[in-house]
């Protein structure tokens, strides 16, 4: 049996919920897991907030960072190393963090007392020397660097410059969520009598949706019942920056060619449930993004965790979850191409049902209470050797 006071506590350092962020989800996900195993205490986490922003966080924050208010950082990192914590897991993204490429995160880094753990969301294959540097460092200060993809290590050895021991490669998580069938789904959404293609996610240039939408124009001549379901609000930054311009655009393109019975939007914030059920009642997802340095994708990873047929752009994750007949890749901008797979698909139920079963396959390892116990070992190896003693926070 386990004591409390044999209890190791951890604290993260990204974003947190209810700030609309996919580490913040990520975040929540890994802790909600964290918090079953015996031997932790329940994760508690230094939020970043952007833009001066202010949220209401649940009590497990212990400690906010404004973003762009460089001191922020360093007091956090007093106040983790006063505290009895065993260790620090960095949820990384270049975004998040003040300074030129988020730097102001190496403040934090080097006043850290504790041991710490980087979880890096993006790989650039390309880096600023910026970045590159700050990666580097992080890495160098840190006593693991965690990476959600195989083709990412190369990466971070030849060009970050890494320690190749102090990687290692943690797959995204998808959480499990129980639904209906996809025909009861159907029946209950409007779709009975449809094939449904589905995009999900916060709407963004880069999503490349208006190559999914053209290639509709040709898929619907050969499948006249398929529907395209593009679900998600548009990215918050986004929106705070142009409003709903690019979903405009978009729905001026469904309106050009004629595919007002055929393209659908879901402009809202889904919750898992409503990801998952949207998910089940698909017959093909669709990811046709348009930059090819995607090392990772919350989309995909729950596409491939629910076992779903996937048309997809070949940036690096894709690449990699779709490999092994999981799934078919299409050049980048290139709506023919988009096309030709989704059609082939919608034609030959074998092949899609023999790719849904090769995505289930690798999609069951991919659930949050797997890669909890994988992320359990690793944070267990890396906890201090005698507790910190200082005041629980």
């Amino acid at each position: 049996m386990i004591r409390a006071t044999d209890k190791r506590s951890i604290v993260f350092i990204g974003t947190s919920l209810p700030r609309i962020c996919g580490l913040a989800t990520f975040s929540q996900d890994l802790i909600r897991e964290l918090v079953h195993i015996p031997d932790f205490n329940p994760p508690r986490v230094v939020a970043v907030n952007d833009h001066h922003k202010r949220y209401v966080y649940a009590k497990s924050v212990i400690a906010q960072i404004d973003q762009q208010v460089r001191q922020d950082y360093v007091l956090a990192a007093e106040k983790i190393n006063y505290a009895s914590t065993d260790l620090v897991i960095i949820q990384h993204e270049f975004g998040i963090y003040g300074g030129a490429s988020g730097e102001y995160i190496l403040d934090l880094a080097e006043a850290l007392t504790v041991p710490f753990i980087v979880i890096l969301h993006t790989v650039l294959k390309t880096p600023t020397a910026k970045q590159r540097q700050i990666v580097h460092q992080l890495s160098q200060l840190s006593v693991q660097t965690v990476t959600m993809a195989h083709n990412t290590v190369t990466d971070l050895i030849t060009t970050y410059q890494l320690d190749a021991q102090k990687i290692s490669v943690i797959p995204h998580g998808v959480p499990s969520v129980l639904t209906e069938t996809r025909e009861v789904l159907k029946r209950q959404q409007g779709f009975k009598d449809s094939q449904v293609i589905s995009t999900f996610g916060f709407l963004s240039p880069g999503k490349g949706i208006e190559y999914g939408i053209q290639a509709m124009a040709k898929v619907v001549h050969r499948h006249p019942d398929a529907h395209y379901l593009v679900l998600g609000e548009t990215h918050p930054v986004v929106q705070e920056e142009h409003g709903e311009s690019y979903r405009r655009k978009l729905i001026r393109l469904v309106s050009a060619l004629g595919l007002e019975k055929h393209v659908t939007f879901v402009n809202k914030l889904l919750t898992q449930q409503e990801i998952v059920e949207s998910l089940v009642t698909s017959d093909l997802c669709l990811t046709p993004y348009l930059g090819q340095d995607q090392a990772v994708s919350g989309t995909l990873a729950f596409d491939i965790g629910y076992g779903r047929a996937v048309v997809s752009t070949p940036y690096r994750y894709a690449t990699e979850m779709l490999a092994e007949g999981r799934g078919r890749l299409s050049a980048f901008q290139d709506a023919d191409a988009l096309a030709t797979n989704i059609n082939d698909l919608l034609t030959h139920a074998q092949v899609k049902s023999t790719m849904e079963a090769k995505a289930s396959a690798l999609g069951r390892t991919m659930r949050w209470s797997e890669i909890a116990l994988t992320y359990a070992a690793l944070f267990r190896s890396h906890f201090l050797p005698n507790r910190y003693q200082g005041k629980v926070l």
